[in-house]
């Protein structure tokens, strides 16, 4: 598994022998069976993640109803970014909703590495700007689009969630009800 994660920082920046084997102690990878809750409401975030197989789900309830938020596949980071930077009670969950792979890395090991490797945090904070400036654009684009846009949009940028996520998981992801995506989908099927 280390060499998964030496694999996956050798696409990011190039570091040293001695580097990659420091890291590496310090952030272990992990496997996590599907259904494993990563984070409670309630809970402080004390470590972050590297998703480096699988899928995790973040969801909030809301009047008793799950509510999708967000799905991160293979080479997306996971964070509750105010939990974990402001020491505060997170309020959704992380959720596997397959068996997953994922590097871990605490609070204090990321300041740690901060600290020693200086390069190390200014590609951290790359990395998260660029997350950032993707997720103001996909929050316009979702505020401003049809749930049938929202649809076509999911399909050319991340088709492979239609088949790896329930459809109930996808409906809610997209802000609407199971029944509203089955039309969606058979009017799609219909056009073509």
């Amino acid at each position: 598994m280390e060499e998964d994660l030496s694999n996956f920082m050798a696409k990011f920046a190039n570091f040293t022998d001695e580097e990659t084997a420091f890291i590496s102690e310090i952030m272990p990878v992990r496997m996590y069976p599907k259904g494993t809750i990563l984070l409670r409401p309630g809970q402080i975030a004390t470590e972050c993640y590297m998703n480096l197989k699988g899928l995790v789900r973040r969801y909030i309830i809301i009047d008793g109803e799950e509510r999708t938020t967000e799905f991160y596949t293979e080479e997306q980071p996971i964070a509750s970014l105010v939990s974990y930077n402001q020491k505060i009670p997170a309020d959704h969950y992380f959720s596997c909703l397959e068996d997953t792979t994922l590097v871990v890395l605490s609070y204090d090991n990321e300041q740690m590495l901060n600290k020693k490797y200086p390069h190390l945090e200014k590609l951290c904070r790359v990395t998260t700007e660029v997350d950032y400036g993707n997720h103001q654009s996909k929050m316009a684009r979702f505020m401003t689009s049809s749930p049938e846009e929202r649809y076509q949009h999911l399909m050319q940028t991340n088709p492979d969630l239609l088949n790896r996520v329930p459809q109930y998981h996808l409906a809610s992801y997209l802000g609407i009800k199971p029944e509203s995506l089955s039309r969606i989908r058979k009017r799609m099927l219909q056009k073509n």
